[in-house]
């Protein structure tokens, strides 16, 4: 066992210096895909403030991300137990966006992301694939530097996971408890692509609304959102019903009833309504 150990530790670092090598900056892994170094602030006294990395010694997770080949060798030399290493998500230059497409219970979290690309009108473009042990899949992708993506847990959809700022990816190559993360077929050769843009509008909170506005008195900007569902075509009736309830949702503006009324109007049943005003709640965080 402690053979195999030290071979899969090989193996990691170099698939982490590789990765490095393309400007992803890397730390090693445990077999739990946890960072293999512990805290140094682990027994700091309560109260201490948090640090970041900045007292200058290893085990600060994700802030001890780097491409500098030293350093990562450094890093693996004080943790001859990692067998993993992580890619640091939202730091330059790919600014990197991992969409984690979970495979845990009945969840099929492949089919809840075409259907976000159906009602958002987004194509997932071809980009790195990594596929891991349990069946899952993750997207590489690219965000814009001025643009910080949070990570998140089921917000988009169920099963969906978002590694953005302060997260991190499990790279290819990677030996864990449960088996390998590998590349998928046909991806390793290409670099991860933009994130579209509706897609990038979706991981980014909206700011919250200070002064909800009542139900029975929509605002300027919640008629209008009632006007789009009233005038939508057969075709449309649902997209036009999440889109207004997605903005309605996110601005607190109170609108469930009168856009339940509003799409009834439209043709569409109580049930398909309720379902679809359902989805929106889903996708903004709201219940």
């Amino acid at each position: 066992m402690a053979t195999t150990d030290r071979q899969a530790t090989t193996l990691a670092l170099a698939h982490a210096l590789s990765a490095a090598e393309r400007g992803l900056a890397v730390i090693p892994l445990s077999r739990t895909k946890l960072p293999a170094l512990r805290s140094p602030h682990r027994l700091d006294p309560p109260g201490t403030p948090q640090c970041h990395g900045e007292c200058g010694r290893p085990g600060h997770g994700v802030y001890d991300a780097t491409t500098d080949p030293a350093r990562i060798r450094a890093l693996f030399a004080l943790a001859p137990w990692s067998t993993g290493y992580g890619i640091a998500c939202g730091l330059a230059p790919h600014h990197l966006i991992g969409i984690d497409l979970d495979t845990k219970g009945d969840t099929d979290s492949t089919a809840a992301l075409r259907e976000l690309a159906l009602r958002h009108l987004f194509t997932i473009p071809p980009t790195v694939v990594v596929l891991t042990p349990s069946g899952g899949r993750h997207l590489w992708l690219t965000g814009p530097a001025d643009v910080v993506v949070p990570n998140s847990a089921g917000r988009l959809a169920p099963g969906i996971d978002i590694r953005g700022a302060g997260g991190y990816l499990v790279g290819p190559g990677s030996r864990t408890d449960h088996g390998v993360y590998a590349t998928a077929p046909g991806t390793t050769h290409l670099a991860p692509a933009p994130c579209p843009r509706t897609l990038l509008h979706l991981l980014v909170p909206p700011p919250r609304a200070a002064h909800p506005h009542h139900p029975n008195s929509p605002s300027p900007h919640g008629q209008g959102l009632i006007a789009f569902v009233l005038a939508a075509h057969e075709g449309q009736r649902n997209t036009r019903l999440f889109w207004a309830a997605c903005r309605a949702y996110e601005n607190n503006l109170g609108l469930s009833s009168a856009l339940l009324e509003a799409a009834i109007r439209t043709g569409l049943t109580e049930r398909e309504a309720r379902s679809t005003l359902a989805s929106a709640a889903r996708l903004t965080g709201r219940r």
